[in-house]
């Protein structure tokens, strides 16, 4: 496949509409000569004909910007022509999964991947070929309904390559994806970020513009604590490949790490920009309202309520959407995030679970939590207990759902939440100490889990909402404490800079009120809501 076709590709997948020039940002001053196919540095040096080597390479940098739909279609036209080619076998299979999404791959996806492994199969004769392909391999011949278990064969599978093969840069930056996906489900998760991390720094160092070395990396630091570790990794990504969605859109996973909303916004406007016109099937592709998600986090930390609901809008023109996992999660998280945010509680009571209704909902038990959740605080303050119970009920048979899924973070998330709302409900019922019990406990359980890559943020921090709990109560002291702690893991929030500024003038504190104060002005300049400096 020649350089004019793969371009046809891109431009049928990915039609851009909005020429990146036209954004003020960072990139803009690396980016101006790029070509529209460019997406960094991979010499993979396949065993094909030599006439397809760059097209695999391509493919392959495409699957490494988790452009997975995009690489599968690359490798595909590959094959048309080179039948023989397995490392375009491969790359059919191994894009029918994504480690760290949380996706179940239907049963139509485990047949064709097992066809492709088979022909994969059939045409290698290279040795290091042949251990990549069998690690895809155990991920699509493990019998079991759990994802979990097939992951655990393709991490095992990629220990196995890179012990041969460490030097390889896309073994390694695959290996170190493998160590992320473990991760997921690890106590220790620590150990599997400090080894990714230093795998792909490795990498990284040996070529600066390999796609995987970067985009890893972002994952590898996008955890509690880490945000600071690669800043100039991550700063790199949107200059490797300015005209691909997602590589615009990763460095905001550090951004919020570490509260800085308005880079957070300037990338996931020029990924939403690139990706709006990016369709599937028909749909528009999960990446621009992934983008918009992130966006309307943004704009409501900074104050922005209008903007933010403006993004909405824009992503109800822009549908339909991907029905898969993000998709599902942004459509959810959005309305919710906008009533919650911004305690708009008639707003929240009014949602309606599972819309809208081309989303197979049953599949997606943690973006359903999130409408239930949302609908259940906004009927606890607007004094509807009735329905505020029957969300917390909700909640509780999706946490028992959700043990099945593929991701095993997703029942403690629900969990979090439906705790949060029980103490809601509690608080209302006029049993404060059982509200503050479940509060707390919901701090506790959520740091048992990572930030999941798909979200910005929570809706409602469980120690946001204890301090909230404890300003109510007049207990200003131990407010503050508990905002100080979401601030660690939540850095930035409005609501917690707000919550803390008031609690810290409510406890006499005038120093720490003032410091709490001019933090929110520097974080929301422009702020619509009402709020007296204190």
């Amino acid at each position: 496949m020649n350089t004019t076709l793969r371009l046809g590709i891109l431009v049928a997948t990915l039609s851009i509409s909005h020429p990146l020039a036209a954004h003020e940002g960072p990139a803009n001053s690396e980016s101006g000569s790029n070509p529209d196919n460019t997406i960094g540095t991979i010499d993979f040096r396949a065993d094909c004909s030599q006439s397809v080597r760059a097209d695999i390479d391509h493919a392959l940098g495409m699957m490494h910007h988790m452009m997975y739909t995009q690489a599968r279609s690359e490798f595909e036209a590959i094959i048309e022509d080179n039948p023989d080619c397995a490392m375009a076998h491969w790359g059919v299979a191994t894009s029918l999964f994504q480690p760290l999404w949380g996706t179940t791959p239907s049963d139509a996806d485990i047949s064709r991947g097992q066809q492709a492994i088979q022909q994969a199969r059939n045409a290698a004769e290279d040795r290091r070929e042949q251990l990549l392909i069998e690690a895809t391999a155990a991920f699509f011949e493990t019998e079991t309904d759990r994802v979990q278990e097939r992951l655990a064969g393709w991490t095992g599978g990629m220990d196995t390559a890179y012990q041969a093969y460490p030097d390889d840069l896309d073994v390694a930056t695959l290996y170190a994806l493998s160590l992320l996906t473990k991760a997921l489900s690890a106590e220790d998760r620590k150990a599997l970020h400090n080894e990714a991390e230093q795998v792909l720094r490795t990498a990284w160092k040996a070529e600066p513009s390999h796609p995987g070395a970067v985009h890893y990396t972002i994952h590898a630091t996008d955890a509690d604590g880490r945000g600071d570790n690669a800043t100039e990794i991550v700063d790199s990504y949107t200059r490797i490949a300015p005209n691909v969605p997602h590589a615009l859109h990763m460095p905001s996973h550090i951004y919020v790490r570490l509260g800085d909303w308005p880079r957070m916004i300037d990338w996931n406007q020029q990924s939403a920009d690139v990706a709006v016109n990016h369709k599937i099937e028909g749909a528009t592709s999960f990446h621009y309202i992934h983008a918009l998600d992130y966006l309307v986090y943004g704009h409501l930390q900074r104050g922005e309520d209008s903007a933010a609901r403006r993004v909405w809008e824009a992503a109800q023109a822009n549908g339909p959407h991907q029905g898969n996992f993000p998709g599902a999660y942004h459509l959810a998280s959005i309305p919710a995030r906008l009533a919650v945010e911004t305690r708009d509680w008639k707003a929240a009571a009014a949602i309606t679970p599972q819309t809208p209704d081309y989303i197979s909902w049953d599949k997606f038990a943690w973006p359903d939590g999130l409408s239930w959740f949302a609908r259940g605080l906004g009927a606890v303050h607007t004094g509807d207990l009735e329905t505020a119970r029957e969300a917390e009920q909700q909640m509780a048979a999706l946490v028992e759902s959700a043990k099945t899924a593929a991701d095993g973070r997703f029942t403690t998330y629900i969990e979090v939440d439906r705790r949060i709302l029980a103490g809601s409900i509690a608080q209302a019922e006029g049993d404060s100490e059982r509200a503050i019990e479940l509060m707390r406990s919901a701090g506790e359980l959520e740091t048992t889990a990572e930030k999941h890559p798909v979200t910005p943020g929570a809706l409602l921090p469980p120690y946001e909402a204890l301090g909230d709990l404890l300003l109510a109560l007049d207990r200003p002291v131990a407010a503050l404490q508990a905002y100080e702690d979401s601030d660690r893991t939540w850095p930035n929030r409005y609501n917690t800079l707000e919550g803390a500024a008031r609690a810290a003038d409510a406890a006499g504190d005038a120093e720490s009120a003032s410091l709490w104060s001019r933090r929110l002005k520097d974080a929301a300049p422009d702020n619509e809501r009402t709020f007296t400096a204190i």
